[in-house]
């Protein structure tokens, strides 16, 4: 069995002089304490603002990603019933004029010709709005208003592969959200009561080549705010983990790794992802959905599997009892990059 990690429990520093990762920011967190201090390490720090929002009737994600010597911003729509998809990219070389802040939720803004996306944090929420002139031939506007609930907890966890080698990641889970996306004529309206947003935040020190899984879920399932986050590949052999599930806003920490089981000749097939050492996480993921996206240029390459589909199985909580999951919609996704 994995050794618990060590919880941090002030505000702190993610590095030190020369850009070194600090050692007492090692471990996790439930709320947002580490402030992401990046400098120096020239073309390998690494920084994203993901999000990812679950509507009733839309999948709806926008990020904006820094690689130290370009910006990639994507937003893309997946109708669950119809199966329309459609990603717009862009990719700026430099990219000075976006800055990204060191605390998770600070706002943050990206704008070109092509594509603007705008988050806003007040007074417990952050408003996102994006607007796109030219969406596969229409005009995309999205304003989303997604609720932090104050008592809320949170997955905070720094990675460490060495003293120049690490990463900051924050997931924030079922965020309630409410507010619409409008494609063309086509509007899709999101209610807090059946509509959640999970943020992904990442600052970093990567090493050139790395891969990684992820899966994730924020749904309402029999009344109760459940999240599920499981990281893998990229964590292993660390001593930490990206491991939680979430209820109603309060975070269970599963300190072991999970294994990612699936086919990589077909994506669609099954998936199983499962703990380490014991049977506390058991879950099937069922995909119908398959979201390939590949960006080459001289200086980076990234190649991402991102499935939608259905969690089923379960995990088992602290008190010996067991969460539940059936035909819970979420997403997993397999990522190599060269960067």
């Amino acid at each position: 069995m994995q050794h618990a990690e060590r919880e941090i429990k002030k505000p702190i520093t993610l590095c030190v002089e020369k850009g070194l990762l600090n050692p007492e920011a090692i471990g996790f967190s439930r709320y947002p304490y580490i402030q992401s201090n990046l400098t120096g390490h020239f073309m390998r720090k690494k920084k994203w603002n993901d999000w990812c929002v679950f509507g009733e009737d839309l999948l709806f994600s926008a990020s904006i990603r820094h690689l130290d010597y370009a910006v990639i911003c994507f937003v893309y729509i997946l109708d669950y019933e119809t199966q329309r998809f459609y990603e717009k990219q862009v990719t700026i070389p430099i990219g000075r004029n976006v800055s990204m802040p060191e605390n998770v939720l600070d706002s943050i803004k990206f704008t070109n010709q092509s594509m603007t996306i705008q988050t806003l944090h007040i007074q417990g929420e952050t408003h996102l709005s994006v607007t796109i002139p030219d969406f596969d031939n229409e005009v995309l506007h999205a304003d989303l208003h997604i609720l932090h609930p104050e008592q809320d907890e949170s997955l905070n966890v720094v990675i460490p592969k060495s003293r120049d080698v690490f990463q900051f990641t924050a997931k924030q889970h079922s965020l309630p959200t409410s507010g619409f996306v409008k494609v063309g004529d086509k509007r899709y309206d999101f209610s807090r009561e059946h509509s959640f947003a999970v943020l992904d935040f990442g600052r970093g020190v990567w090493p050139r080549k790395a891969e990684w899984n992820w899966a994730m879920s924020s749904q309402r399932v029999r009344g109760r705010r459940i999240g599920l986050n499981f990281g893998g590949t990229w964590t292993d052999g660390t001593g930490m983990t990206e491991n939680a599930v979430f209820i109603d806003g309060k975070m269970t920490k599963i300190h072991e790794d999970v294994i990612f089981t699936y086919n990589r000749d077909n994506f669609m097939e099954p998936w199983k992802i499962r703990t380490k050492f014991s049977d506390t996480v058991e879950l099937t993921f069922t995909p119908f959905f398959e979201r390939i996206s590949s960006t080459n240029s001289k200086l980076f390459r990234i190649k991402t599997h991102r499935l939608t589909g259905y969690f089923d199985g379960d995990v088992k909580l602290r008190d010996g009892s067991a969460l539940q999951i059936r035909k819970m919609l979420g997403c997993s996704t397999e990522q190599i990059v060269k960067w």
